[in-house]
Order: structure tokens, then sequence, then C-alpha cells
């Protein structure tokens, strides 16, 4: 029988564990750290052996195959002991992908993979395929795999989860857009970063489908210097395509050798540039996949979007409070700078990972009125904008920088949550940071 180790109890640890029992392997489960409640009761109910709180070497390097969570990163120690060893060290969407044979949409990216994740699949699903949603948002691919095999998987993969692929291989593979993130798990060289971005393509054949963002200077770049198999389609507001998604008389057009498609650009339900991108990607994959044309229409007309992402919480006395708490790096934060038109109160601030907030300073200058730190340490944030901006509050907690916003923005502002930082200084995650705020916001 093979031995697999999972390090990490989490959500993906505990899948592959689900996934693992039912392909018959001899599993181990080791968390450096705590074990929710709900996991350990899974485990223990597969009659799972499992450990928390630390990592016993004794019993993980007899593994014949590891799954790591994303969240380890591969310069641990005993991650590298495994690696010398011979130990194949993987990552649960290898895992899981191995046990089916439907169709894949994997997304991956620095911004918008969770909007073009939601939206392709709310649109599949509507069209009436057999479809799941999984990897980096929601559930666990491996359990999804072990309990209820779909037909179609449309996954959110991260670079991590990418690190720890050797064959998988989706038959419609798109990147969003890449730029500088997580640099501290990339020994702070971009080019690391974008080749671990581009093992999403690097199993595809001639059969299978591309999808980038044809304005992103850094992915037309790359795909120059290292050509790749799969059908290219990419998508554009600036330029022309001959297959693939572009604007033309204002109108979004779809081409694939299935159909062309149009659609009006103003019947969007998402706002801003980046969300039309958003909408081009998962309406090509619909296209490619042959849904028809008034499903695609009508889903992107009626798709509500991410929570946490540009989500409108509460208007109170004029004022509108946006939560945005998603934006855990920089250039998601520009993003919604941009689609803001109001004078507005910026709430910014976390666990730097080597941020470069220079590219914000115009959009800052133009829109920002006051800024409110939301960290432990803000002295990046102050020395950039200390200048730009007449007022820079510091505050420690969310309810209190929720408190001075309320009291400086006037009629006709909006107050932005939108950190370009990591959350794990003040909160357990970005889903946390945004219902903190959310909650500051209805006990104003």
């Amino acid at each position: 029988m093979e031995r697999l180790v999972i390090l990490g109890g989490g959500e993906s640890g505990v899948g592959t564990a689900v996934l693992g029992k039912k392909k018959g392997f001899e599993i181990f489960l080791s968390d450096a750290g705590k074990i929710k409640e709900e996991y350990k009761n899974v485990l223990v109910h597969l009659g799972i052996d499992w450990e928390e709180g630390r990592h016993s070497e004794e019993k993980i390097l007899t593994a014949d195959l590891v799954m790591k969570s994303p969240g380890i990163p591969d310069a641990v120690p005993l991650v590298q002991q495994l690696v010398q060893q011979g130990t194949p060290v993987i990552s649960e969407i290898e895992f899981a992908s191995r046990y089916t044979d439907a169709f894949i949409i994997g997304i991956t990216g620095s911004n918008g993979k969770t909007t073009t994740t939601m939206l392709t699949h709310h649109i599949l699903k509507n069209g009436g395929l057999h479809v799941g949603m999984a990897g980096n948002i929601g559930d666990s691919f491996a359990r999804m795999v072990a309990e209820q095999d779909y037909q179609f998987y449309v996954l959110e993969i991260s670079s991590f989860q990418l690190d720890g692929i050797l064959d998988f291989r989706p038959d419609i593979a798109i990147i969003t857009n890449i730029t500088p993130d997580h640099l501290d798990r990339y020994d702070y060289r971009f080019e690391n970063y974008i080749a671990s971005k581009f093992r999403i393509a690097m199993n595809q054949d001639t059969s299978d489908s591309f999808l980038y963002d044809m304005d992103d200077p850094v992915v037309t770049n790359w795909l120059e210097e290292h050509p790749i198999q799969p059908k290219p389609f990419p998508f554009s507001l600036e330029k022309q395509v001959e297959q693939g998604a572009c604007i033309k008389n204002e109108n979004i057009l779809i081409r694939t050798p299935n159909k062309t498609i149009e659609m009006r650009t103003d019947a969007l339900a998402l706002s801003g540039k980046h969300n039309l991108k958003n909408t081009m990607a998962a309406a090509t994959v619909a296209n490619l996949v042959g849904i028809r044309k008034d499903t695609i229409r009508d889903c992107i007309e009626n798709f509500l979007g991410a929570p946490h992402r540009l989500e409108r919480v509460l208007k109170i006395h004029h004022v509108e409070y946006i939560n945005d708490s998603k934006a855990t790096n920089v250039n998601a934060t520009y993003y919604a700078l941009e689609s803001m038109n109001t004078p507005t109160v910026w709430l910014v601030g976390g666990v730097d990972k080597g941020n470069d907030y220079k590219p914000l300073l115009p959009l800052v200058r133009e829109k920002v009125k006051a800024i409110i730190c939301i960290g432990m340490d803000n002295t990046k944030i102050k020395e950039t904008f200390g200048n730009v901006v007449d007022l820079l509050v510091e505050t420690y907690a969310m309810s209190e920088a929720v408190k001075v916003a309320y009291k400086i923005a006037e009629r006709g502002d909006s107050v932005l949550l939108s950190p370009a930082c990591a959350s794990f200084d003040l909160f357990e995650n970005y889903e946390d940071r945004g219902n903190q705020f959310k909650e500051a916001i209805k006990n104003l």
C-alpha cells in the first residue's frame, strides 16, 4: 500500500485525505499548527492517522508521496529534505487531477482570478453543464473529485498550487494578468513568479486552449520568449484580435472557431475596466465549450461578483462604503482606485509583501482625500503618501478605522477598504478583515 503523507490540515489537506482514503492510500496527515474541529471530525470519521502542533519527521520521511498545502513554502527544511531524498512533493491540484477525466478550466493570475472563476462557473452552470468550482476558492478540488466527480471543473489556481504540479493539464488555461505579488516566496525575483504562473500551460498541447490578457506586457513579453503549445485566445481592450475577445464599436466581440458573439459593454453587471477583461475571459470560455449566446448574455448581466471585491456595503448619510478587502496587492488596489469616481477616504495597510506603492501615486493625487492606515507597520505608506494627501491617520483596529472614516467623509464621498497588503497582522485572513469592516459599518 502506498504511503501518502499530507502536510497541512486545512481545506486542501483534508480534501486530499478524503480522496486518498477512497483510492486506497495509507495516510498520515501532519499540521504544525492547530487543525479546525470540523476538519478533525472528518479525519477521525475516516480513521486517518493525524497530528497537530508538530511535524514528526520519522513518520513524514517514510512517505512514497507527499501533498503539501500551498501555505507551506518550498524552502522549509523538512520539504527540502523530502525533495533531496527523491520523494515527490505535489499540490492538491496535481493529486486530484490524477483521479478525474473531467474537462478542466484552470484560471490563474495576480488579480481577477476569483471573479473570472465565479463568472465562468455561473455561465457554465446556467448553460446546463454539470460543473464544479474549486481550487483556491471555496471547496477543495480533491474532495469534489472524491464525493461528486463533475464533468467540468472551473479551478482558481494560485502560483503556490502551480509550483506543486507535475502532469496537471487543463483543457483551457487562463492567465488574467501578472503583476509583482508574493515576491517573498520567490526570492524577490519577479521572473520566478512569472515562470510559476506559466506552469499552468506547461503540459498543454495543440488541442488545448490558452486565454491571456494581450494588453499585459509582462504576459506578452514572456510568451514571445517562451512559446507554448496550446491555441491562443487573447483578450484586449486596446487591439483587435482574430480569435479571442476585443472591443469593437463599444461592443464586446468574442470570436472562436465555434461562433462569433457580440455583446454591449454597458449591459455588464460588473463595473471597471478590469471586470470588462474578466468578463471577456469568462465569455470566451463559455463560447469555446458551446454555451448559447443568450445564456452568456443573461449571465453577465445578472452576475453579482465576488464577496470582498469592490463589494458595496452600505450608504450612510450619502457616503458609500465599499469593501475591497480581497485587494491584497498594489495592482488590485490600483483597479479599485481607478474605478472610484467620487472623493475617496482610503483604508490601506497590513502585512507588506515587498510592495512598491509608487504606481498608485497619480490615482491617489486625483481621487483620495484622506488615508487611514490599518496595519502594525505603516512606515512605507506614510513615506509614499504623507505629502500627497491632506490627512493621514494611523489606526490599529478596524472598528477605530471605520469610526475615523465616518468622521472624515462628507456627503458624496466614498469610504474604500482596499488594503494592498496581506491581512495576517491584525486579522485571520482577508475575509475576516472584510467582515470586520462590514460589522464596524453596521455598528456606526
